[in-house]
């Protein structure tokens, strides 16, 4: 089916056929943008026959430590210039990057080191003690140490490991690039959170982190030369692939250290950055900032932000700062963004809570995924009437291997054709989507559905809210009921029977939260809400 009536001889050959890799970009960019700034961290400033360069060398020096192809090489690192190098310089060996949260704990960190068969970690200064405990702790061997020290930050070396500069010294500037012979070639090796276990490895081919990159050049409207500021960590679906796409568009990727309101601001208006992803928490920094750390700048800043859905009130606040906000939603299974709330020129006219409600909405399929859909317990689609709650459903390029070393668990994720959030969502009359809560966070009152995800908008819509989190609270008449943690803005002041008595006034009284608790609320390093430690935590209210 589908041939013409006579191919014979029609094959794929090297004129007509290379294996997708974001390997081509930086070659490419090399070249056609070689004097063109490609990475930008205070005083370090590299065009892109320079970052190439360096990629190369850490390559070169990759294979003189015996790094062969199917080998994982590990980091350790925040975003620094050597991670970004690292994104390149690791699969150029034909090895494969796995990325590793540096806010793990000790035998987290182990596990992955075991579990990936790391045979070197690029580690930076400060997290030398983490990695020195996680080998500790390994009945095996762990990684070998190359240290990456930031002497741009201030940071020193230890003075026990080979500093990531030195290596890079003895590498070969002319290395020849390992390219993929596959483009179904295992790029990177990312683990989940593990929230409820041990965490996953989920790997990623070159063919999808090419079409990923690609296809959120598009999504986010994007011509040559933006200024990418790197807020998402690299180690967090390799940074939403964005590494990966700058050189496809001569972009240059700004990197910044410390992901905090100062910082942020000051490289916005020092590099002119363009473009930056975040989850709603980065934006609700910026927002709460002091007044002496905003900055001003003239362009638009378009941001990316996934992770909880961005609460209305925090879109109609970010926006007149300069920032136009689209929402996009994914997992690390489907290399970060998935879906996107594509912009129609009928909202135009759109505003305040309207606008920011429209926009708040996790959207539709990014180009370079096949099929996203809602759907009930019998994968059957649910319809598009903005009541009926179904589970998320991705198909396509922009879809992970599989689960490193877990078939069982791959294939379960994989029944049906589809891969299974395990997001609960409503699908709207125009087709976009928008979740109403994960699976374990839907809260049952009384037999009736609650979304988390609701009360906590209504929440933050409250003047003197800053983040919260609202999850499932035992009780001995209705079963469970919306219990609210709060975090509120420095200075200001909320009692809990101010904010129910507000929650009142949109939501029905099941949904009413019936306790109230003021805390800082536990973050992973991307900025999400641990609801699970929430959760312990009601349980003894």
């Amino acid at each position: 089916m589908g041939w013409l009536p006579d191919e014979t001889g029609l094959d794929k050959c090297a004129a007509n056929y290379t294996p997708l890799t974001p390997l081509s970009f930086l070659r490419r960019a090399a070249d056609v943008f070689a004097d063109h700034p490609a990475v930008v961290y205070k005083t370090h400033r590299k065009s892109y026959a320079e970052y190439a360069e360096r990629v190369s060398r850490l390559a070169s020096a990759l294979a003189g430590r015996g790094i062969v192809p199917g080998d994982v090489v590990a980091t350790l690192l925040p975003n620094i210039p050597a991670h970004a190098e690292a994104h390149f310089g690791v699969p150029a060996t034909g090895a494969i990057l796995n990325a590793i949260n540096t806010r793990l704990d000790v035998d987290t960190v182990a596990y992955i080191f075991g579990h990936g068969g790391a045979k070197l970690a690029l580690v930076d200064s400060d997290f030398i003690p983490l990695a020195e405990a996680a080998k500790a702790t390994m009945a095996g061997d762990g990684p070998e140490i190359v240290e990456v020290v930031d002497t741009v930050a201030g940071r020193s070396a230890s003075g026990r490991y080979t500093t990531y500069e030195d290596f890079l010294e003895g590498g070969d500037p002319a290395f020849a690039w390992i390219m993929p012979e596959d483009e179904w070639e295992s790029i990177a090796l990312n683990y989940t959170s593990g929230t409820t276990g041990r965490p996953k490895g989920v790997v990623y081919h070159h063919r999808g982190a090419y079409l990923n990159a690609m296809g959120q050049v598009l999504s986010w409207r994007m011509v040559l030369y933006p200024i990418y500021l790197t807020i998402v960590p690299l180690f967090h679906c390799n940074g939403w692939c964005h590494t990966w796409m700058m050189p496809a568009v001569g972009g240059t990727v700004a990197c910044c250290r410390d992901i905090a309101a100062g910082p942020i601001f000051e490289t916005i208006a020092e590099e002119g950055v363009t473009h930056f992803g975040g989850a709603p928490i980065v934006l609700n920094t910026l927002i709460n900032a002091p007044a002496a750390e905003k900055r001003t700048f003239p362009q638009i800043v378009e941001v990316f932000t996934a992770g909880a859905p961005p609460a209305p009130s925090t879109l109609a606040k970010i926006e007149p700062m300069g920032f136009n906000v689209t929402h996009v939603y994914g997992l690390t299974e489907t290399y970060g963004p998935g879906t996107e709330c594509t912009w129609q020129a009928k909202w135009d006219s759109a505003q305040g809570d309207k606008r920011a409600s429209i926009k708040a909405r996790q959207g539709v399929a990014m180009p370079f995924l096949e099929d996203v859909t809602v759907t009930d317990e019998a994968m059957r689609p649910i319809p598009r009437d903005g009541e009926t709650k179904g589970e998320i459903m991705f198909q396509g390029n922009g879809v992970m291997k599989g689960y490193y070393k877990d078939p069982e668990k791959t294939a379960e994720s994989f029944a049906g054709g589809y891969y299974h959030s395990g997001d609960i969502a409503i699908r709207e009359a125009d087709g976009y989507i928008r979740i109403a809560d994960r699976a374990k966070d839907i809260i049952i009152s009384g037999g009736e559905n609650i979304s988390s995800v609701e009360v906590e908008s209504v929440l933050m819509g409250h003047d003197a809210v800053s983040l919260c989190a609202v999850v499932a609270k035992p009780d001995e008449k209705w079963g469970e009921v919306p219990c609210a943690f709060v975090e509120l803005k420095d200075g200001a002041e909320a009692s809990a029977e101010e904010l129910i008595a507000f929650a009142r006034q949109t939501l029905a009284g099941f949904k009413t939260p019936k306790a109230v608790v003021f805390t800082e609320l536990p973050k992973t390093s991307t900025g999400k809400i641990q609801k699970f430690e929430l959760r312990e935590r009601a349980k003894s209210l």
